[in-house]
């Protein structure tokens, strides 16, 4: 069973919530004080933290900066109303999904699925070492070396990396990442790919692989050794 940390000061939301997600394989723990969670998420193993905007005393966006200071657990960031700055804000720092409120948990759990099954936290079925210079991606132990420095990348950025590596040259659209990413059809901003591929670039530096083509997307110029 996937053990998935809830942070909501909606009280009212958990006992629901930790009934419908059980039915999926997940147990629910939840804090309303952000605080509170960040201590159970350093003391507990969990496999996917659920993290609203709206909290007291410390904003979602402060929790989310301060989880990836210390892991990368795959992270859902529940945004009132599915305001578009809280969506752009979130993914700008490390969230690796988002869900308007109100929300379906039938989708909830679907999301749920999808990142848990890419995070780094699971073995890949894969024993390819894809290696560029200066690049290593390890699929087995999904370790991602640049220039003897080992990364740490959030689920989407992996994911996202070893899209571009597997298929070097290939030209990407936005809307087949996001399709591929996501597992499914979605209607979301494609400036979500765009603010997903600035976060790689940046954490790939000094390397300089992945190239924009404009009006079209992206494509990876590395050459696999």
């Amino acid at each position: 069973m996937h053990k998935i940390l809830l942070i909501d000061d909606d009280e009212a939301l958990v006992a629901p919530l930790t009934e419908y997600l059980s039915r999926f394989d997940f147990a629910l723990s939840a804090d309303s004080h952000p605080q509170e969670g960040l201590v159970r998420l350093k003391d507990d193993n969990f496999d996917a933290v659920i993290l609203d905007v709206m909290l007291p005393s410390m904003d979602g966006f402060e929790v989310c900066k301060e989880i990836r200071k210390f892991s990368s657990i795959p992270i859902i960031m529940l945004t009132a109303r599915g305001d578009v700055m809280d969506r752009v804000v979130g993914l700008e720092l490390g969230a690796d999904d988002y869900l308007p409120k109100p929300f379906e948990p039938r989708e909830l759990a679907a999301r749920l699925q999808n990142i848990i099954k890419r995070s780094p936290a699971n073995d890949g079925k894969d024993d390819l070492v894809f290696h560029f210079d200066g690049l290593e991606i390890d699929t087995q132990r999904r370790n991602v070396i640049v220039q003897g420095e080992i990364l740490k990348l959030t689920g989407n950025e992996y994911e996202l990396l070893l899209m571009f590596a597997k298929e070097p040259g290939k030209k990407f659209h936005r809307d087949e990442i996001l399709n591929q990413l996501r597992g499914m059809d979605v209607d979301i901003l494609t400036r979500a790919v765009d603010i997903l591929v600035s976060r790689l670039r940046s954490k790939l530096k000094p390397l300089d692989y992945i190239e924009t083509i404009r009006g079209v997307g992206y494509t990876f110029n590395g050459v696999r050794q």
